[in-house]
């Protein structure tokens, strides 16, 4: 390969590599800010704006997971730039479908799928290091959400009994200020733990081409533009995946906002701290799950949350075909042309999928909007019968129904307990109940 063409693949390498990070900002904003969002203690355009400052701080405070990234995963001998952009296109076309359908899934997992499926085409499974992705993604994978159900359930359930005499009105007020920092929490740990995974692509890149030693630490400048790339993306806001989050899985209040997001910042900044390639849409959706069983009353959609799961499921092979299959691409065309092609199918791809979007936006303005049984999380998936089931199945009973409303649950006040009381009354209303 000469230098020119050699030149004009690192450079494509490192665009891409920040297009991944901006979707991975716009696709992750939710895990932070679903939730404040949702019980409106901050706005959401405010809500985002401070979600990328901390994002863009926390890229500056930790470097392991970049490390295991680019050292960890795959054999950095046998890693070519043509390798790192087909993987960068798989990992990129997975975060915008699951963007689409307003599914949360993980960016993280993405990118390393896509990764790997561009290895195993290359060189096949010895260019794998399958014990770090055992250890360091398929078990954290396993284990984080579990995790982070577990701690919000706990957590969720200790508030409710020790709120339970409090005045709805100052709980609300003492929560929603809470929540402010217990979302700021997690957007800082998001940027300690996902900021850095397109830094350990691009210094793979780097490596590849010669560019730095094989030893070499990440350098000053690609840590600042992931940095940026990430803020801009969080900025912009993945109204879709915020309103599943926020709306759609559980019908959250401010003390099971402020329980589930200070349970996802502890798990992600432990993550970050033992350099395990988390994934923080795992762990978020894992702690508001864990808001929804702790909370004694709350309704949690388990229908919507199995499409979650099956989504996750999907992200390792489904990244990992796209990015073989890119891989293939390049090879079977060859030399600057093959690499050019690629870049174009991501640039088409992404111009269809946002154009496929407008169809059905979802904004600041409506993100908010109430959800019902028969309503999509981004206006592009049917509900299952298991969720129009849960909301509004008649209730068979020999005697007479009760219908009891949590403690502190005045009904009728926006972004209050008393909201998620009201939500809950209007679907037995329609039941007939």
């Amino acid at each position: 390969m000469d230098t020119v063409t050699e030149t004009l693949l690192l450079v494509l390498v490192v665009v891409t590599a920040l297009a991944f990070d901006f979707t991975n900002g716009f696709h992750d904003t939710g895990n932070a800010m679903a939730t404040s969002i949702a019980t409106r203690a901050l706005k959401p355009k405010t809500a985002v704006a401070l979600s990328a400052v901390l994002n863009m701080v926390g890229a500056f405070l930790s470097l392991a997971v970049a490390a295991t990234i680019a050292k960890g995963l795959v054999d950095a001998n046998v890693i070519t730039l043509e390798v790192i952009l087909a993987g960068l296109v798989g990992g990129i076309t997975w975060n915008l479908i699951t963007w689409l359908l307003g599914l949360p899934s993980s960016s993280s997992h993405a990118l390393i799928g896509g990764v790997v499926g561009s290895v195993l085409a290359a060189v096949g499974t010895s260019g794998v290091l399958w014990t770090g992705v055992i250890a360091k993604v398929l078990l954290p994978a396993l284990f984080a959400p579990v995790v982070a159900i577990g701690v919000a359930s706990v957590g969720t359930w200790a508030v409710a009994r020790l709120t339970r005499g409090v005045p709805e009105g100052t709980s609300t007020r003492a929560f929603r200020w809470g929540q402010v920092g217990s979302a700021s929490l997690v957007s800082l740990a998001h940027g300690t733990n996902d900021a850095q995974k397109s830094m350990g692509i691009i210094l793979l890149a780097l490596i590849a081409a010669g560019a730095v030693p094989a030893d070499s630490g990440v350098p000053f400048w690609v840590i600042l533009a992931c940095a940026s790339f990430m803020a801009l993306g969080t900025y912009l806001g993945g109204w879709r995946i915020i309103r599943t989050l926020g709306k759609g899985l559980v019908e959250i209040d401010t003390r099971q906002g402020m329980a589930a997001e200070t349970s996802s910042a502890a798990v992600i900044l432990m993550s970050g701290l033992f350099g395990y390639s988390l994934s923080t849409t795992h762990v978020a959706t894992g702690s508001i799950l864990g808001s929804g069983v702790g909370m004694p009353g709350a309704t949690v959609r388990w229908g919507l949350a199995g499409r979650m799961l099956a989504a996750w499921g999907l992200t390792l092979p489904a990244a990992g075909i796209v990015g073989a299959a890119c891989y293939g691409l390049q090879h079977l065309i060859g030399g600057a042309a093959g690499t050019v092609v690629v870049f174009g199918v991501l640039v088409a791809t992404s111009a269809a999928i946002w154009v496929a979007s407008r169809r059905k936006p979802v904004d600041a303005n409506n993100v908010n909007d109430e959800w019902d049984g028969d309503q999509v999380a981004a206006g592009t998936l049917p509900e299952t019968a298991s969720d129009d089931a849960t909301a509004a199945r008649p209730v068979q009973a020999s005697g007479p129904v009760t219908v009891s409303v949590p403690s502190g649950g005045a009904p009728g006040v926006p972004g209050t307990h008393g909201a998620a009381s009201t939500a809950r009354r209007r679907r037995r209303q329609r039941a007939g109940v």
